[in-house]
């Protein structure tokens, strides 16, 4: 039964994969038009070239061009945070969903938290692009190097491979930096993938409608080298619309710096499906770490959903619907996300043979200083399998010293309850119950 299983699943993504191709080679041959103006970073450029056309967090800015021939260019650009993070209080614990009494190990910490430089250009023909990206974080002293490749054939279809997002929420799509904070609110973060090595189309089918399909090697590849790597993909797929403009400012990020005269609207759907498993032995902490239970806790760590049993591979689903409106320097983000994990193997029993936890979060920002300063005000609400019931309020400022999106001064306050998330990215950790303090300015050139 288990191996008809996995010829089952086989067949399924090897369709998948030829149907991409299937779909996309015919028009290739006859596309001529353009792809759009690269992504604007700053609100200087026309309301046209706002399109981010790549993905997530590997989307440079307009940077400075270095070579600029008939044959192939070189334009640098680079992101760079500097940051204060306190979450207090500093001495306490938490009680998982079995009962069991469990650390917070809380941050108090001064960093040059995060660092992107990306060499970007064509060569030979200007559709074909190329992205090479730097990438360091501080707090974990993590370098990576790492690039895509895209070939964009028309408006329609761009193809990628390389490094890409799992597309599970709004925030994989392009949007960062240019969120409320520097990071991700509790929400997405509590429930999303990570980026992995992908293959994807990209483009806009019709006016006002846009989609991004992805095969990815998994949910996340961060610390999973190949040789740890299972046979399975992640697929993904978003699709959304701008109906009212046609366009959601720079990244479609929040915030209306650019002080929309008109109504501007976006909606979208996402969801992602991957088989995931622990990446290492038994007798071994496992290497993955993007997916966690709503308590906090990484299912693939022993005694995670029962005493001494390890959960060696399960199945994750999601579905995420988000929207959006800017209008006069007021903008409005709300997503409602849902995900289960089902398809539990473990070397034992478990209590739960699929969990589903569902969560929601809306932001609101305004510049009361317009093109200057804005505040804003999120919240975040878990409804999950274990009756937990996370949920945390925020809210803060950012200032821009020039008018521009290109530096910002931050000041980021959140009280959280029972915190389902955590990394060594982002504002959270595991089962917090408390406050946490960002001070940070960051640049995007």
């Amino acid at each position: 039964m288990e191996t008809r299983r996995h010829q089952r699943a086989s067949l399924r993504h090897s369709a998948f994969i030829a149907l991409c191709f299937l779909l996309g080679v015919p028009l290739m041959a006859y596309a001529q038009e353009e792809a759009g103006a690269p992504a604007d970073t700053t609100g200087t450029l026309p309301a046209d070239s706002y399109a981010n056309m790549t993905s997530g967090e590997f989307t440079p800015a307009r940077g400075f061009d270095i070579i600029k021939t008939d044959r192939g260019s070189l334009n640098i650009s680079v992101y760079g945070l500097f940051r204060y993070l306190g979450q207090f209080p500093s001495d306490q614990t938490f009680t998982d969903h079995l009962g069991r009494t469990r650390p917070v190990t809380a941050k108090n910490d001064i960093n040059w938290h995060r660092t992107f430089t990306w060499l970007t250009g064509f060569f030979g023909d200007p559709r074909f692009r190329y992205n090479i990206s730097l990438w360091s974080l501080g707090s974990t002293e993590q370098t990576l190097l790492f690039g895509n490749l895209q070939y964009r054939a028309s408006r329609p279809f761009t193809f990628g491979v390389g490094v890409g997002p799992n597309l599970t929420n709004r925030s994989m799509q392009g949007s960062w930096p240019f969120w409320a904070g520097s990071d991700r609110q509790m929400a997405e973060e509590g429930l999303r993938g990570g980026f992995a090595s992908s293959f994807w189309i990209t483009g806009q089918p019709i006016d006002r409608v846009y989609y991004t399909a992805s095969i990815n090697r998994s949910l996340s590849q961060l610390g999973i080298t190949a040789a740890q790597d299972n046979r399975d993909f992640s697929y993904s797929a978003s699709v959304w619309t701008m109906p009212s403009t046609g366009e959601f400012g720079p990244r479609g990020g929040l915030g209306d710096l650019e002080h929309h005269t008109e109504l501007a609207t976006r909606f979208g759907l996402s969801t992602c499906i991957a088989v995931e498993g622990r990446y290492a032995p038994n007798d071994q902490a496992p290497k993955h770490s993007q997916i966690r239970l709503s308590d906090g806790v990484n299912p693939f760590e022993t005694g995670a959903l029962a005493d001494s049993v390890t959960v060696e591979e399960l199945q994750y689903q999601n579905l995420s619907a988000d929207a959006g409106f800017k209008y006069k320097g007021f903008s409005f983000q709300g997503e409602y996300t849902m995900r289960r994990l089902s398809n539990i193997k473990a070397t034992g029993p478990v209590p739960e043979s699929e969990i589903f936890d569902h969560a929601f979060f809306v932001q609101a920002m305004h510049m009361v200083v317009p093109k200057y300063l804005g505040v804003y005000a999120t919240t975040s609400y878990f409804m999950d399998e274990f009756k937990r019931y996370p949920w945390e309020l925020s809210g803060g400022a950012s200032y821009y010293p020039y008018g521009s999106r290109s530096w910002r001064l931050n000041l980021h306050l959140i009280h959280v309850e029972k915190c389902p998330a955590g990394s060594s990215f982002g504002y959270y950790v595991p089962g917090q119950t408390g406050t946490t303090i960002s001070i940070g300015t960051d640049i995007l050139l």
